[in-house]
């Protein structure tokens, strides 16, 4: 009698081919099925880092007869000034292992480790997700970033009075001022958008990210990322493009010019989105990240929204040097001091060529 064909019942990390349809769908549904995944997970945010900045979009899978089991999506980010890094995801705040109930991620902790070494990419970035507690040339940060999410109210004046006093009375009053709202995703949408949003970075001391990088975010997502803009007098104060994932919208690239302050267009910009994403069908807003006790972690906090620690785990190559792309370091803070005094056109020139290596 001949012996039984074998079935494989031990997982294969295996660099999975994102060009093949087959491979995405799959990829697609077991993001889409699964409680931790965030938009940074799905192909197309990949596929759309890649066409906006031209850095390589690569993906890790756990498969177990041809099903996927585990999931690690990948930008390898090229940059003259930050190094060479696998992120996950990049030019995101999310990412990281997703695994299915009882299936052990270990197997994708080796495999990136070794994808790195043969990419000749020194560093690897894990954003949320497991981590590699034990594993040698691991560190795992844990108090560097908070996340901030909260459950949207069930009216327009319910979400007034969910914010706090202080912050609501600075919303109450850009009510009252002579400010419209717009939402879409055409071609004025984007270009008030970028237009602000380049002003907003430049006056932070940040190069602002490629134009292709939008435009490519809200072609492939399609119905899940649009944008709402500000304006005063028909031109644009405050405006954010935020995408939207399972039940959940996340104001991701916004800003506002030096008058947005003056006539509280970014308060107005974020309670109106508020409304925005509910009457879409959300049921929750995702401020995103912030850097523990940074501005930003004051401001949404000041919104109502309780700091929940991120774990990331940082992996360096024997032998090479840590990787500082931190913005609060000495020598990024020198930087960042001289790029505010950058003409605006300056800036809106060489900026996207250095932010497509920030990753």
């Amino acid at each position: 009698m001949n012996a039984p064909f074998r079935i494989d019942v031990e997982p294969r990390a295996v660099l999975a081919d994102l060009g093949d349809p087959d491979m995405a769908r799959s990829i697609e549904a077991f993001v889409v099925a699964h409680p931790d995944a965030t938009p940074f997970h799905r192909p197309a945010w990949l596929k759309a880092v890649a066409r906006g900045t031209g850095n390589d979009a690569l993906a890790l899978v756990l498969t177990r007869c041809g099903v996927v089991e585990a999931y690690l999506p990948l930008t390898q980010v090229h940059s003259p000034i930050f190094g060479r890094v696998l992120a996950s995801s990049g030019f995101a705040v999310g990412g990281g292992v997703l695994v299915a109930p009882d299936v052990d991620p270990a197997p994708l902790f080796v495999a990136v480790e070794e994808l790195a070494l043969r990419q000749s990419t020194p560093s690897v970035e894990l954003r949320g997700g497991p981590l590699p507690e034990a594993r040698e040339g691991w560190a795992i940060k844990r108090e560097s970033h908070c996340g901030f999410i909260r459950p949207l109210a069930e009216s327009d004046e319910a979400e007034l009075t969910a914010i706090p006093r202080k912050q609501r009375a600075e919303v109450r009053k850009s009510l009252a001022g002579d400010l419209t709202v717009e939402t879409g995703t055409g071609p004025s949408d984007r270009a008030a958008h970028y237009a602000t949003y380049a002003q907003s970075v430049r006056n932070l001391g940040t190069p602002v990210f490629p134009r292709a990088l939008f435009d490519a975010v809200l072609d492939l997502f399609g119905d899940d990322a649009d944008i709402l803009t500000i304006r005063h007098d028909g031109a644009p104060v405050a405006s954010v493009l935020s995408v939207y994932h399972n039940g959940a919208v996340m104001p991701y690239w916004g800003g506002g010019t030096w008058d947005a302050r003056r006539l509280r267009a970014n308060d107005r910009m974020y309670y109106e989105l508020m409304l925005h994403a509910r009457r879409r069908g959300c049921t929750h807003f995702d401020f995103g990240r912030s850097k523990t006790n940074s501005g930003a972690y004051d401001f949404k906090r000041n919104w109502g929204f309780d700091p929940q620690p991120l774990s990331y785990g940082v992996w360096t190559a024997p032998g090479a040097p840590k990787r500082d792309a931190d913005p609060t370091s000495a020598t990024h803070s020198r930087r960042i001091d001289l790029w505010k005094k950058l003409p605006l056109p300056v800036a809106n020139l060489i900026g996207p060529w250095i932010a497509r290596g920030l990753g």
